[in-house]
């Protein structure tokens, strides 16, 4: 019996973990424990989290609650050690680049247990960035390092540490998004389809610089030229975006935050998308909705080579000219990358188990 730990740090680990544990329970060779960083009251997983995605709730929460990044990972690192004192693992599964999967990660390795990184090799190649040097470690430390496409590939098996394994198993935020694309709710409020965009911003470096948000906020609404902008914000993001689309008179609906079902409603539905996320250009690549992103890099270069995805950095007028193409439906053709087939959580869990 392979005794599997599966590690989530923050809201949207849980989207990509969801597959893997349903590929686990079909199994009668592995079993899992589900830990999360963060506390059990956590605000941001709203109820409806684990019942949309269909997933049971973390089965042990260190409580680790802070902005301090070094401070994450200190705590995270003793309340993890502690708790793998009490539990067995074979392996544990790291997901994405915070601090706290990081930390998961380093303790991982000087229990000599089996680290496996999930959405392995991304690369922004800027280290000023912490979540690239939280990226470097994690790779450097693991034992099976699963990547989503090609570009992630080639990064992770030039750099792979001896004895690591580079493994292209897929992208598998798309196995969430096919198991539930039926099951998605149409928000409550009035929208028609493909008669919208759709904006989300998460990113703090762009929260923070208000002058120059303000002017791409702007440049949005001018480019959208009277098609609603709909942004589904929550917390400092939705402060800060209906000050500033007040303050420049552009024309953005802020709603509250949805819940996973209705959120990937609006998004298939939806004219095009405007985001900093890299989940979100990933899911219009697959919805084939055009999207923009507010970034002169993306982790997955095959949203824009092979997808619907144009970056635009934080540049207004060109941010403004491809809202205008969007709007008139100009957009470059598109296809699916290799192996967002939605089978990506059960190639990982053979790999694992087979070991």
């Amino acid at each position: 019996m392979k005794n599997i730990v599966i590690v989530a740090g923050a809201r949207p680990n849980f989207v990509k973990v969801a597959p893997l544990i349903r590929a686990i329970e079909k199994r009668t060779d592995a079993n899992y424990q589900l830990v999360y960083a963060g506390r059990a009251d956590d605000p941001t997983l709203e109820t409806s989290l684990f019942e949309d995605l269909q997933m049971p709730h973390p089965t042990h929460f260190m409580g680790v609650d802070s902005t301090s990044l070094n401070e994450i990972t200190s705590r995270v690192m003793a309340q993890f050690d502690d708790y793998l004192d009490n539990v067995p693992a074979d392996v544990v599964i790291v997901v994405d680049d915070l601090a706290s999967t990081m930390a998961a990660a380093i303790v991982t390795k000087k229990r000599g247990l089996k680290l496996a990184h999930l959405v392995a090799g991304t690369r922004s190649f800027n280290m000023q960035m912490p979540k690239e040097v939280n990226r470097l470690v994690i790779d450097a430390l693991s034992d099976y390092l699963f990547t989503a496409g090609v570009k992630s590939n080639s990064v992770a098996t030039r750099e792979q540490a001896e004895g690591s394994n580079t493994y292209m198993v897929g992208n598998i935020l798309l196995d969430t998004l096919r198991f539930n694309y039926q099951r998605f709710v149409k928000p409550p409020f009035q929208v028609n389809e493909q008669e919208y965009i759709v904006f989300t911003i998460n990113r703090k470096a762009l929260l923070a610089d208000e002058t120059k948000l303000a002017l791409l906020l702007a440049a949005m609404s001018r480019g959208a030229n009277g098609t609603p902008i709909i942004a589904p914000l929550r917390g400092l993001a939705a402060e800060v975006v209906s000050k500033l689309a007040a303050s420049v008179g552009a024309s953005i609906t802020c709603q509250a935050a949805l819940p996973y079902l209705q959120f990937g409603w609006l998004t298939a539905h939806a004219r095009g998308i405007i985001t900093d996320s890299g989940n979100v250009a990933e899911e219009a690549t697959f919805n084939g909705v055009p999207c923009i992103t507010l970034n002169s890099y993306t982790e997955h270069q095959e949203t824009v080579t092979v997808g619907t995805n144009v970056l635009v950095g934080e540049e207004p007028q060109l941010l403004e000219e491809e809202t205008r193409k969007m709007v008139a439906g100009n957009w470059k053709k598109s296809a699916l990358p290799d192996r967002w087939d939605g089978r990506t959580a059960e190639r990982i869990v053979q790999i694992l188990v087979n070991d």
